[in-house]
């Protein structure tokens, strides 16, 4: 997270709500890894773990039961991911703490997803983060940026609870409090005015979160070990918007959004196909849908097959030197239209390849 703050304590409160694709969400490509024995990570059960141990199972029972239930579709990719590491099995825990598993958690300084990813930290642990995909929404691939941003947290500051610290504040922060205290304690440091509350907070949460985790009986909770919900795929051309997608295979579009929440706008990027997640069983059914579509040009000596859009004027291909202000001109369209069909914002830029809905527009003349 890089210094933001933990969505799920404000969840305590009772504001967390079922997040809207999580039921949906599955990876038919899970490896097993049961054979990878993982570290022991050691936890400490002092006042400040039992104060928020005795918070969990008492007054914030109801939102840590919320937790818990989401978490069944979720904690068995993210130990095998954690396993697989070498990390230990109860960092999961972090992510309780993070977001209460809500992989489309954001956080009141945009902070995003189960493992609450601040923008950059996520590019500099390999997910794309623009203004089509944002791979902090997928639980997964997020899990691996966690694992590894953790790893090295570990690698650097040399105990779990400074890692997770860390994680909360930033690593700055807590080698200043290290500096300006001379101890590399979490506890020593908790008790010091060198980290915010929330850091100081964030340690023992997850702390009382493990202990909950490894007997969950005993506190009456219940973590459930779901499969994940199957899923098929398909590869769509570029710039395929999700809601027209679905709308022409009889599906509700929200059913396709669920599955492909990294697509920020609901529509794939541009510049080269992309592989969409469907319901379990509706492949022939989209592909069919996509198949009229289509429609074969020869160009030269090559075959080359283009979209139905692309054939009629409802999608123009951008050319070197192309311009939104040129495009809406050969479409006879406004800018403001073109901007608009493509949710583009005055800052973006266009390029070479791209696809731009020009809305059923015929061009007016030929460059």
């Amino acid at each position: 997270m890089g210094g933001t703050g933990s969505t799920a304590r404000a969840d305590a409160g009772g504001t967390v709500t079922e997040d809207g694709w999580a039921e949906a969400y599955g990876d038919g490509s899970r490896v097993s890894y049961a054979t990878i024995t993982a570290p022991a990570y050691p936890v400490t059960l002092n006042p400040q773990v039992q104060f928020h141990l005795d918070r969990f199972t008492g007054a914030y029972r109801e939102a840590v039961t919320r937790w818990v239930h989401r978490s069944s579709r979720y904690l068995t990719m993210i130990r095998e991911v954690l396993r697989a590491r070498g990390l230990p099995e109860d960092l999961a825990f972090t992510a309780m703490i993070e977001s209460g598993f809500k992989p489309d958690a954001v956080s009141r300084v945009g902070a995003k997803g189960m493992w609450q990813f601040m923008a950059g930290t996520a590019r500099r642990y390999g997910l794309r983060v623009d203004r089509w995909v944002d791979e902090r929404l997928d639980p997964e691939k997020s899990t691996i940026a966690a694992a590894a941003y953790l790893s090295d947290l570990y690698n650097q500051f040399g105990s779990w609870a400074l890692a997770q610290a860390a994680y909360n504040a930033g690593e700055v922060k807590v080698m200043r409090a290290i500096q300006k205290t001379g101890s590399r304690d979490f506890w020593t440091l908790a008790q010091s005015r060198h980290l915010r509350r929330e850091t100081k907070e964030f340690v023992p949460q997850i702390h009382a979160a493990t202990v909950i985790g490894r007997d969950p009986d005993r506190y009456g909770f219940d973590f459930d070990d779901l499969d994940p919900v199957a899923f098929d795929t398909l590869t769509v051309p570029p710039s395929t918007d999700l809601r027209r997608l679905a709308t022409s295979a009889g599906l509700a579009p929200r059913e396709i959004r669920a599955l492909n929440p990294t697509l920020v706008r609901g529509v794939t990027p541009p510049g080269r196909p992309w592989t969409l997640r469907l319901p379990e069983g509706e492949h022939e059914r989209v592909a069919a849908a996509l198949a009229p579509h289509r429609t074969p040009v020869v160009a030269g000596s090559k075959h080359i097959e283009v979209s139905y859009a692309a054939s009629t004027g409802d999608v123009h291909v951008v050319r070197p030197r192309d311009t939104v202000s040129t495009i809406a001109k050969r479409y006879g369209v406004s800018v403001g239209d073109v901007m608009r069909w493509n949710r583009l914002d005055s800052t973006d830029r266009i390029r070479p390849g791209d696809r731009l809905r020009v809305a059923g527009a015929r061009p007016t003349a030929d460059r």
